[in-house]
């Protein structure tokens, strides 16, 4: 009896005290200490500028006999790996998180946003070959020299079903999911203590590229609906934290700085272009918002 019972009194610590066990945690560490992630914010801006903002640009600059139209651009490389970048520094960013966020909603939207990318890597990929052709941005798909006069009409309504695929359905897809993961990851960063509300240096360096680009994204994408929606409903979370003495960390006041510089980008762009003629009839509404490729191909490229 002896034997066994000093074995039952030397077992016990050993498996009460040993941080290997799944599950165990010292006490507090609920949740993870709120640091800026720097690296990953840093990724996320360049991959965005380097691979969306420049798919266009570098598709100009490179010989177009490098890529026959018959063939992937230099363009559909770089949309084919932002599809893949993106989605992973996505979900590095939430396993970040503070607080754990919900899983089912992440992985939806991960798996949505890659369908809806990989939509108007397609889409996109013909639009551009159309652009070499003589296609206007900044005209309808029916106004266009190139298309309306094509015979049989119908091939007009294919290529509308293009548009449609490329400027509406992809963009949803892609940008909806896009900013409920950054909205997810949102609302997980907020905290108590008071020296974590102010961000570093290396923030406030990041803020303009990351502003500017999400300019980009609402203006060319023509998302701002679901921007200002999801906007606001950063400014409310933000209002009901206070409420409950909670208050943005680093992370959080990166990310709400960042679309708080858009929202004025986007106004200052509308202003400048509220009463132009021709990007008012193809954008009409109150919610007017033109894109900046459509002004390029009306105001600077012809003037070259």
């Amino acid at each position: 009896m002896q034997p066994a019972v000093r074995k039952r009194q030397s077992d016990a610590p050993r498996s009460s005290t040993n941080p290997s066990q799944p599950g165990s945690k010292p006490k507090g560490s609920s949740m993870k200490r709120p640091q800026f992630h720097f690296d990953l914010w840093f990724y996320l801006t360049v991959q965005n500028w380097v691979l969306d903002f420049g798919r266009p640009i570098v598709m100009i600059i490179l010989p177009l006999e490098w890529f026959p139209l018959n063939k992937p651009s230099a363009g559909d490389y770089f949309h084919m790996a932002y599809n893949v970048i993106t989605p992973f520094l996505l979900l590095k960013l939430i396993e970040r998180s503070p607080r754990a966020r919900p899983r089912s909603a992440v992985y939806l939207s991960i798996i949505t946003f890659v369908m809806g990318a990989s939509i108007h890597l397609v889409g996109d990929s013909i639009n551009h070959r159309l652009l070499l052709s003589g296609y206007q941005l900044h005209l309808s798909v029916r106004e266009n020299p190139i298309i309306k006069d094509l015979k049989p009409a119908t091939l007009i309504d294919s290529f509308e079903l293009v548009y449609f695929y490329d400027e509406q359905l992809g963009h949803l897809m892609w940008y909806i999911p896009f900013f409920i993961i950054l909205f997810l990851y949102f609302t997980g960063c907020f905290t108590h203590v008071k020296e974590e509300k102010t961000m570093p240096l290396s923030g406030w360096l990041l803020l303009g590229p990351s502003a500017l680009y999400y300019w980009y994204l609402v203006t060319e994408g023509q998302i701002f609906q679901l921007f200002l929606l999801t906007f606001l409903a950063m400014v409310a979370t933000v209002i009901h934290q206070r409420h409950k003495g909670s208050v943005p960390d680093a992370n959080g006041l990166f990310l709400f700085a960042s679309f708080s510089v858009t929202m004025c980008l986007v106004a200052v762009w509308v202003a400048w272009l509220w009463s132009d003629p021709v990007l008012r009839k193809k954008y009409p509404g109150h919610l007017y918002v033109p894109e900046p490729w459509s002004y390029y191909t009306l105001h600077v490229k012809d003037s070259h």
